[in-house]
This record gives structure tokens, sequence and C-alpha cells, in this order.
């Protein structure tokens, strides 16, 4: 499978600095990618990280690249609240790049749920 990951540098969880927050997020996806034996995908040579960090950027890249992939993966809705709210349009038509969209916290609750 291939796919993409975004974290957001500007989201806080809780009691943790805004680097810790990014560490949780960066964490919780790259096991979720590792586990699930996803491929992500880089569409801009020039990209630095193995994850995109701004919505808006990756909904470019994929116009540009017409491509359609597995799977976007976020740490959680949360995550995204503020893009998903302010551009609601947006956020269906990046959806619509992928197979299917997937919190990495959803899935370690659901993991543990079925481990208790």
């Amino acid at each position: 499978m291939k796919g993409i990951y975004l974290i957001n540098p500007h989201w806080q969880s809780g009691n943790l600095s805004k680097e810790e927050s990014v560490q949780l997020q960066k964490q919780a996806l790259e096991a979720y990618i590792e586990e699930q034996n996803i491929f992500p995908v880089k569409l801009n040579q020039w990209q630095l990280n193995d994850y995109y960090t701004i919505p808006h950027a990756l909904l470019y890249d994929l116009k540009q690249h017409k491509t359609d992939l597995d799977i976007l993966l976020l740490y959680s809705e949360k995550v995204l609240k503020d893009f998903i709210d302010s551009y609601p349009a947006r956020w269906l038509v990046l959806k619509s790049f992928f197979g299917e969209v997937i919190f990495a916290d959803k899935q370690t609750e659901e993991y543990l749920e079925g481990a208790g």
C-alpha cells in the first residue's frame, strides 16, 4: 500500500509542548506505517521530510501529480480540525485522492480495546 502522512507542527496535545506533540504524532504514525507495511510516497522531489506539514501543499502536489493513493494517515481528526472547519471543500477534494483516511489514534484505541 502507498500512502502519505501529515503532521501538524502547530497542534498541541494536552500539556505537551509543540515539539513533544510533533514527536507524538511522528512516532504514532511511523509505528502504524511500519506495522501495516505502508510505503510513504514523496510527491515533491524537494520535500525535506517523508511527511507533509501543510495540507494546502499536499493538495497542490496531489493535483500536480494526478495520482491516487491508498491511504492518508493522520494522528487524529483534531490535528486538522482548523483546516477541515476553515476549508471544508478543500478537505473533501484532498480526501478524494485517497482510498481511505486513517487516524492513528483511533487505530491504537481499537488495538488496545481488542487486547483487553
